[in-house]
């Protein structure tokens, strides 16, 4: 199949194709959504720059995630809930720089909260590495993205009884580990 013979497939079949390597099958599924993708990132986040760096993000996503996706059929609505977010977390991200501005006097006229911040994520970052890959995975959707137990069983293909049972898991390991920083 040529890839002008590709333009009115439609996108479970694309999905496939991509998945199998089709490059020409790829391109035509993100030419579809790019520019949507794209407007809807500018209407959450107000930036050109913003909107294309989530757009781009979208794509290196898809690139690497495509194959997966449980319901290639449900492409369209996999690519829009990367993009929400990636945009949730350029939002949260200029929400953090700007508390930093509020709080640097504060922050910086006290070294050892700075310290122990630092410590503090650090050892985070140390627990969430002891959790097994589908652990560290969804407690980081749950906690981190604040995606419900039905769509990160979408995501992992699992069941929602799987999610809360590793969830559960998760979050005991890591308050065990974590007991000091209470």
């Amino acid at each position: 199949m040529r890839t002008c013979d590709l333009s009115d497939v439609d996108d479970a079949t694309l999905v496939g194709r991509a998945t199998s390597g089709d490059r020409d099958a790829f391109e035509i599924l993100l030419g579809r959504y790019t520019h949507r993708v794209f407007l809807m990132a500018l209407r959450m986040l107000g930036s050109t720059a913003d909107a294309e760096d989530v757009a781009q993000e979208v794509s290196v996503t898809a690139w690497r995630s495509l194959s997966e996706l449980t319901e290639p059929a449900a492409v369209r609505t996999w690519l829009f809930r990367v993009a929400h977010r990636q945009c949730l977390g350029v939002l949260r991200s200029r929400r953090h720089h700007e508390q930093l501005d509020i709080n640097l006097p504060t922050t910086a006229a006290d070294p050892q909260r700075v310290v122990e911040a630092v410590a503090g994520v650090d050892a985070l970052t140390a627990a969430l590495a002891q959790l097994s890959h589908p652990q560290r995975r969804t407690w980081l959707l749950a906690e981190i993205d604040g995606l419900p137990h039905l769509e990160i069983a979408r995501l992992s293909g699992g069941t929602e009884e799987a999610v809360r049972s590793r969830l559960a898991r998760a979050r005991g390991r890591l308050a065990l580990a974590m007991r000091a920083w209470r």
